[in-house]
């Protein structure tokens, strides 16, 4: 797999059909993952992941699987999604087993500065489940800020330090 860029913790690395039983143990995790995708499917298959993988790699997407630097163990994905004109919608999941340890906090705020530094990313927004209280709480640390809400979702955005 090869290194994009890394953080203190973190490699991040192209996504790769070699890593797809952790990707499909992370987004079969019905009550740590999958619940927050916002995606109508409640469990995904090997031929799910495999054309998810090979999807994001014809496309070029900014996607990446996290790699914890010190044991290789995985971490989750992010994404920056529909770039275009200076602008991004940021996707991340975290496998249950590394929650709770710093890396979202991590990954976001390295991402987010990979991508006004190498992508010319001059606003990233995203959306979140409202009941997922731990990741707006960590989008919140990194500098995001809310500005919408409806029952299903909540906007936030950030406007990245270039």
């Amino acid at each position: 797999m090869t290194e994009i860029f890394s953080s203190e913790r973190i490699r991040f690395t192209e996504v790769s059909e070699r890593l797809i039983p952790d990707y499909l143990r992370m987004v079969n995790d019905y009550e740590n993952v999958n619940i927050y995708l916002g995606s109508a499917q409640d469990s995904y298959t090997e031929e799910d992941e495999v054309r998810w993988v090979r999807e994001k790699l014809d496309g070029n997407a900014a996607v990446f699987s996290m790699m914890e630097k010190e044991t290789g163990d995985f971490i989750g994905n992010i994404e920056l999604m529909d770039v275009a004109d200076g602008q991004g919608e940021l996707g991340i999941a975290l496998s249950a087993e590394k929650q709770n340890r710093g890396y979202g906090t991590e990954a976001i705020r390295a991402l987010t500065s990979y991508a006004a530094q190498r992508m010319g990313v001059r606003r990233i927004f995203l959306r979140a489940d409202p009941r997922n209280l731990r990741a707006l709480h960590v989008y919140g640390k990194c500098g995001f800020r809310e500005y919408d809400r409806t029952e299903k979702d909540v906007y936030m955005e950030l406007i990245p330090v270039r």
